[in-house]
């Protein structure tokens, strides 16, 4: 607004930092918010297998550009499941980008599979990145905890939100230059 009624300013020479650290806080309360409603779900039925696939088929290109190796195993049938489906595709994708942002480039590989889990399915999504160490570990789950430059750490508290708020749960099991594997349940 202000540059639209005085196109002036944009000769200021911090005009696009200015700008870019307005992005930055939008960015930080569309996180918050999402931080926020993370447990608020709205469930419908939901054929699990076909929309993993689905999910998985978007990420693919990128993945492909990246040149990461996205290898899956999901079964042909899953439970028809009541999920949120918006939150569901927010927590996978939140994964699946920590993942690839932690395996080497090129020769990362990236592994999704699920299974029946009674009274839900399981979901493993397994890099072959940088690892987890045990400290970062206990503490990955708290918001504003973040190992990125310019993370907000409120992804993997979003996920755990949205995994619990689907009668689910996630952990992981890491080690430091072996990779990361989470699990994510959902009931």
């Amino acid at each position: 607004m202000i540059a639209s009624a005085h196109p002036e300013v944009q000769e200021y020479k911090h005009w696009d930092d200015i700008m870019d650290n307005l992005d930055y806080v939008k960015d930080l309360l569309d996180e918050l918010s999402a931080f926020n409603n993370a447990n608020r779900i709205t469930p419908k039925s939901t054929d699990v297998c076909s929309y993993l696939k689905t999910i998985l088929s978007s990420v693919k290109p990128t993945l492909d550009y990246l040149d990461i190796t996205l290898v899956t195993d999901i079964p042909d049938s899953l439970p028809v499941m009541m999920l949120d489906q918006i939150k569901i595709r927010q927590m996978l994708l939140n994964l699946l980008k920590n993942a690839w942002e932690a395996v080497p480039v090129p020769g990362g590989k990236i592994t999704v599979s699920a299974c029946p889990q009674n009274p839900g399915i399981s979901i493993n999504i397994q890099d072959n990145g940088c690892g987890i160490s045990p400290e970062q570990q206990a503490t990955i789950f708290q918001p504003f905890f973040t190992t990125k430059e310019s993370g907000t750490g409120l992804g993997l508290p979003i996920v755990k939100q949205i995994a619990e708020a689907h009668n689910g749960s996630i952990s992981l099991e890491s080690s430091p230059d072996h990779g990361t594997i989470f699990h994510i349940f959902l009931g």
